[in-house]
């Protein structure tokens, strides 16, 4: 059985990743790493795990096959780097850091031992995000994520939120970028206001906006192809237009919301790319070109 490693389990942890790892426990054998040693027996006790460890270190005498990192952006580099070097495939929530060379370092790192190094950019496995990436023929796509008080310094905002919108956007597109634009407006004192970013391909134009004061909490992509326009807002709900007819489709109030999200499908892909020495579930080169938008973003 593989033993994978669970690093920091703060509020991201808790929320997104260990209820879907505590269902596949007949699968993997989880270790739960984290400093504070009441976290880690409640949430061991809480979902039924049995491994865990009180610091990296710690962790790496038991050899894992691969790491899910769910620390502070800070420490990612500093963690990544020393698990690469250790043989251990990895795993991060975004960003990966947010300087471009350092992000280049680590999947060039990465690539040379030959290991994985996957950012965790949840909304591509998205259901309803994959089918829209299935619809032939795109002409212009939106992604757009709005916020109803803002309230992050620029760069926090850029890559904790407007980088999902920006790897959505990139994601949806078919054919190779020609050419890019974008700017950040600045909201006071020192916060962000509005992000837009654009893309061209040869028959694709992209448009990201991430308003940071919009008076409602809302995330909507839409994708005009030459026969449909289809909308998907909030990662739930789907509307298909053509002439004379709309059609909306939901999931079902049973259905998870961490499937829905696209994270229980992400953790699914990764953990069986480590066992079957499969691809990437998130195309290492994808993953770059999002962090360089949002790093070129704010050097502008």
């Amino acid at each position: 059985m593989l033993k994978i490693g669970v690093l920091g389990l703060g509020n991201i942890a808790q929320k997104a990743y260990l209820p879907v790892m505590a269902a596949m426990q007949d699968e993997y054998e989880f270790h739960l790493t984290t400093r504070n040693p009441e976290k880690r027996q409640a949430l061991a006790a809480k979902y039924g795990f049995t491994h865990t460890h009180e610091s990296l270190d710690e962790l790496l005498t038991v050899q894992p096959d691969a790491v899910f990192v769910h620390t502070p952006t800070s420490t990612h580099a500093a963690i990544i780097k020393q698990l690469l070097l250790a043989g251990v495939n990895v795993y991060v929530d975004k960003p990966v850091d947010t300087d471009l060379q350092v992000v280049q370092s680590l999947y060039d790192l990465a690539a040379a031992r030959h290991l994985m190094l996957t950012c965790g950019f949840n909304r591509r496995f998205a259901p309803l995000n994959q089918q829209l990436k299935a619809l032939p023929d795109k002409r212009f796509i939106t992604a757009e994520k709005v916020r109803e008080t803002g309230g992050q310094d620029i760069e926090t905002a850029v890559f904790d939120l407007m980088i999902h919108t920006v790897d959505t956007g990139l994601f949806l597109l078919d054919e190779p970028l020609e050419t890019t634009g974008g700017r950040i407006v600045s909201a006071e004192p020192g916060q962000l206001g509005q992000g837009y970013f654009t893309a061209r391909t040869a028959h694709e134009e992209l448009q990201v906006v991430t308003n940071m004061f919009g008076g409602v909490n809302l995330e909507q992509t839409t994708v005009q192809t030459t026969a449909k326009r289809a909308t998907v807002t909030d990662l739930s709900s789907l509307t298909t237009y053509q002439t004379a007819k709309t059609q909306t489709t939901t999931f079902p109030d049973w259905e998870p919301t961490l499937e829905k999200r696209g994270f229980a499908p992400l953790i699914r892909a990764f953990l069986t790319a480590v066992a079957t020495h499969g691809q990437n579930p998130v195309d290492p080169a994808s993953a770059i070109t999002s962090h360089a938008v949002c790093r070129h973003l704010l050097s502008n």
